[in-house]
């Protein structure tokens, strides 16, 4: 299980976590991956992953534009899921109705592109560029936007 960081613009999300004393020592046991856009922590468990977002929940309110959980490659549950599946409110699977893509340039999320029920992410390509990290990220119900 990765926990995922996104930066705002601005941001250095890893050297912000770095340089405090408290975050280098709630990270001590994790090897953080640095990436363009922020940084991936490597877990054992969605358990162990919600307790890490946790402890670092200060920083992730104030530097983190985004929390993303990734259970296997290429899949991601927003905080919300990630929350309902470790309570076990919903048990999510191929296909989710609930889902977005996550438009990352350079090192910041610039756009949130809701899928309709059954769409191909590939159907909204007119909205990325060729260079853009799209992250399909699958939702809670209610974080899902109306009509």
């Amino acid at each position: 299980m990765n926990v995922l960081l996104i930066q705002p613009e601005g941001v250095d999300l890893y050297a912000t976590l770095l340089k405090s004393e408290t975050s280098r020592e709630v990270l001590r046991f994790y090897q953080p991956d640095r990436l363009a856009y922020g940084v991936r922590v490597r877990t054992a468990s969605l358990g162990s992953a919600l307790a890490l977002v946790s402890e670092l929940r200060w920083y992730i309110q104030r530097y983190v534009e985004e929390v993303l959980f990734e259970p296997e490659e290429g899949i991601f549950y927003s905080s919300a899921l990630a929350r309902q599946i470790y309570e076990r409110d919903v048990r999510p699977a191929p296909p989710w109705k609930f889902r977005c893509l996550y438009r990352i340039s350079g090192d910041h999320m610039i756009d949130t592109i809701w899928l309709d029920e059954g769409a191909a992410p590939e159907a909204s390509s007119d909205r990325m560029e060729p260079e853009d990290t799209v992250l399909e990220v699958w939702c809670a119900e209610d974080e899902y936007p109306e009509g």
